[in-house]
């Protein structure tokens, strides 16, 4: 009992601590809310839609006005301007007044009602790809459909009937289908990955205090004198700390999965236990840079050195396939890449145990290890 009433004062103590730090109280509860509001603002749309599109009809017949109108009557596309020269065009999209620029050229309709092959140029913008990427997307699906029209008036104007026409031309049907995020929602899929990776910079830069915050103070010797251990010190102030990183994620949860209706398809113990497995690990790096750090400032760079690249190291955005294979062997040391690999998977799948086993080894043996190393660094210094 008396180790227990121990571990609760030293706890009650760091909660008295981390609340009475103005800067480190603002910073945990503020960061990742505000993110979470910030980035759901930002992606409110969901989807790109009235990506600027430029026409350059260089033929000015009937075909091609037809298939101009065609062409704004698409869904994510939005005719701005229609230049009257591919020089005009180009200066267009040069200037970022147009992401998709279309070229209908001379004789266009000539071609076409001779049946004659024509080509239409189609030029997307790639100096940004999340455009470029849904911009090249919505004039495919375009290009298609006129595609496939054009061939079949051709089969038909050579006597062949309509409806065998649209069968020889069809005659393998590719049906896209997306699974998981069918409506390719970019919210969904970006959201709540980008506030939890503020939600654990914040909760490295406090973990990183874990050691140096008593040593650096000297507080230690005082505890010290009145008989505490090293361990019941520091596995108390790691408790108070994990449970207040878990407390200030249930908010944005919240919001993410209830407010805002972000998809979450496995049950959310589940998900509450998988961020606690990540918390403790996390907590065990911020720890260990604590520990080989000898002031505050030092262990808060060390911390911060491994959270800020760690979101685009983990594999969310970036396949970790096309990393290179010593990078993707390195990155697997960090618990952030174990983290979001799988709230990707917990959030659109929903895998079973068996699944989710490994990254739970994975956090835990990373803890085991920054823990038992910063256990020993501290030994040694103290």
């Amino acid at each position: 009992m008396m180790m227990i009433r121990q571990c609760l004062a030293i706890m009650r103590r760091e909660f008295f601590y981390m609340w009475r730090d103005k800067g480190l109280r603002c910073i945990l509860l503020a960061g990742p809310l505000l993110g979470l509001l910030l980035f759901y603002a930002t992606y409110s749309a969901r989807v790109l839609k009235d990506i600027p599109t430029a026409i350059a009809d260089l033929d000015r017949s009937g075909a091609s006005l037809e298939l101009a109108r065609d062409i704004r009557n698409t869904e994510n596309l939005k005719v701005v301007a229609c230049p009257d020269s591919f020089d005009e065009l180009n200066e267009l999209i040069k200037n970022g007044k147009a992401v998709v620029g279309i070229v209908i050229p001379e004789n266009y309709g000539k071609d076409v009602s001779l049946h004659r092959q024509t080509r239409v140029e189609v030029i997307v913008d790639g100096s940004n790809m999340i455009y470029a990427t849904n911009a090249a997307s919505a004039a495919l699906s375009v290009t298609r459909t006129l595609g496939a029209r054009t061939g079949i008036n051709t089969l038909v104007a050579r006597g062949i009937q309509p409806l065998q026409a649209k069968e020889a031309y069809q005659s393998v049907d590719f049906r896209e289908e997306a699974w998981f995020n069918p409506a390719l929602n970019y919210a969904c899929f970006i959201v709540l990955a980008l506030a939890l990776n503020i939600w654990q910079q914040c909760c490295t830069l406090a973990a990183c205090m874990t050691i140096v915050g008593e040593t650096g103070a000297g507080s230690w010797y005082q505890i010290k004198s009145l008989g505490l251990s090293k361990f019941k010190l520091f596995f108390s102030k790691s408790a108070a700390q994990v449970i207040t990183f878990m407390v200030i994620s249930l908010p944005v949860f919240f919001l993410a999965f209830v407010i805002f209706k972000i998809p979450l398809r496995c049950g959310f113990p589940v998900f509450f236990l998988f961020n606690l497995a990540f918390v403790i690990a996390l907590h065990s790096v911020g720890t260990l840079a604590s520990g080989i750090a000898r002031n505050a400032v030092n262990s808060t760079r060390f911390g911060m050195l491994v959270a800020l690249p760690s979101f685009i190291l983990s594999g969310y955005t970036w396949p970790l396939e096309a990393m290179p294979h010593y990078l993707q062997v390195i990155v697997k040391i960090l618990p952030q890449t174990w983290y979001f690999q799988g709230i990707n998977f917990l959030t659109f799948k929903n895998p079973d145990w068996a699944f989710m086993t490994r990254f739970f080894l994975a956090f835990f043996a990373i803890a085991a290890a920054c823990y038992g190393a910063a256990a020993v660094i501290v030994s040694r210094r103290l």
